[in-house]
């Protein structure tokens, strides 16, 4: 397979691409060092079974620049195929402020259709393309170059295997007139907020062990100066300090450099220089925060009154109406949904869209009294009262 290393050469693919329905596309990466995803490769293919219908571009290259990629991803009469899409598209919205449209993702595709929860490419080309997939460089340093052959290999086989799968998968999808749930699963993948993080929303994030006010609001405090410094150096939060010495400092409460020399869980280089001026430049914010400014947790699931016996009512309703259209049970109503909606409480995915279709509709007929159900075996039917 050619890898491309030049603006030019990247152009003219993507102009060749251009002109075909779809184009598939993965991309190889690293984010153990670095708050940001660092793109060390992208692999692109076409239908088709010459050589050129498929390869690699270096974005390691000095001076190649992505743009014709992204005039490609603006194309709308093209579609942009990838699988598990999520981590590939927060790169390309970080670095080119671009989102592929329109896009399939072959995960949540499948998903719909029947293949089970969050399954994965290795799955799909056994199932669907009937081939065995090289798995000797899923661990490789994709930074350094030269890549092997055999590197080379096991990455254009993520995007020549994703062509089969697409047009199995899109085929079965317009079949059963399935196409708005697919494109309902990828509303959040194409919102800008779900790749952006807040800084002053960053608490959120977190599981603390405490509901005091001031507590949370110098956690709060502390967050939101982790990840501002961890944006702006582009280094891992967690290099910054851990959630637990956090948690710590949040309890001991630091008022100078000898305070924090006591911390038993923050990191040597945070008790010094910039992070310890952060450190305890948030508490102190934290400590003087108005009562009324507090953060305010959601802890609207912990008062949920519900209703046991409905709540495994809406369990068997929800595995019948699964079973009957072939999807995952997850995909239509996690646990903690039902529960919900045994409590009351009407504004959860699962009685909207699609999913309302499917299943929400009777979840609150059930509710109401105007439905039951009944077992022949192990089949569960829908009775109207």
């Amino acid at each position: 397979m050619k890898t491309l290393t030049t603006t030019r050469e990247l152009a003219d693919f993507c102009e060749m691409a251009a002109a075909h329905p779809y184009v598939t596309i993965d991309t190889e990466f690293l984010r153990e060092r670095t708050y940001y995803s660092k793109l060390c490769l992208i692999q692109m293919a076409v239908k088709g079974d010459d050589e050129e219908c498929a390869v690699l571009v270096d974005p390691l290259v000095d001076g190649l620049s992505l743009e014709p990629l992204y005039d490609l991803f603006r194309d709308e009469s093209v579609v942009k195929v990838f699988h598990a899409a999520r981590q590939d598209l927060e790169i390309f919205f970080i670095e080119g402020n671009v989102f592929p449209i329109p896009l399939f993702d072959t995960q949540a595709a499948a998903m719909v259709c029947g293949f089970g929860e969050q399954v994965g490419y290795e799955t799909l080309v056994r199932k669907i393309a009937k081939e065995p997939l090289d798995k000797s460089s899923r661990f490789t340093d994709w930074s350094r170059r030269p890549l092997t052959d055999a590197q080379k290999t096991y990455a254009v086989g993520d995007v020549t295997h994703l062509r089969l799968i697409y047009e199995f998968l899109s085929d079965k999808i317009e079949k059963s007139n399935r196409s708005k749930w697919v494109e309902e699963e990828l509303k959040v993948l194409l919102s800008p907020e779900t790749y952006v993080i807040q800084p002053e929303n960053a608490w959120k994030r977190l599981k603390t062990r405490s509901n005091s006010g001031r507590f949370l609001a110098i956690v709060r405090e502390l967050a939101a100066f982790r990840e501002t410094y961890a944006q702006s150096r582009n280094v891992p939060r967690n290099r910054v300090y851990k959630d637990e010495a956090m948690m710590e400092l949040a309890s001991t409460k630091p008022e100078n450099m000898q305070d924090l020399g006591r911390s038993r869980l923050l990191q040597r280089e945070a008790r010094r220089g910039d992070i310890a001026d952060g450190i305890l430049a948030a508490v102190a914010v934290g400590l003087h925060v108005d009562p009324e400014d507090f953060p305010k947790p959601d802890r609207s699931r912990e008062k949920l009154q519900v209703n046991p016996a409905l709540a495994d009512l809406l369990r068997v309703l929800l595995k019948s109406k699964a079973e009957n259209e072939g999807v995952a049970v997850k995909l239509i109503a996690t646990s903690a949904e039902l529960d919900a909606i045994a409590a009351g409480q009407r504004d959860g995915k699962s009685l909207s869209g699609w999913r309302n279709e499917v299943f929400g509709k009777d979840a609150l007929r059930l509710c109401n009294g105007e439905i039951a159900l009944t077992a022949k075996g192990s089949v569960v039917k829908v009775v109207n009262l």
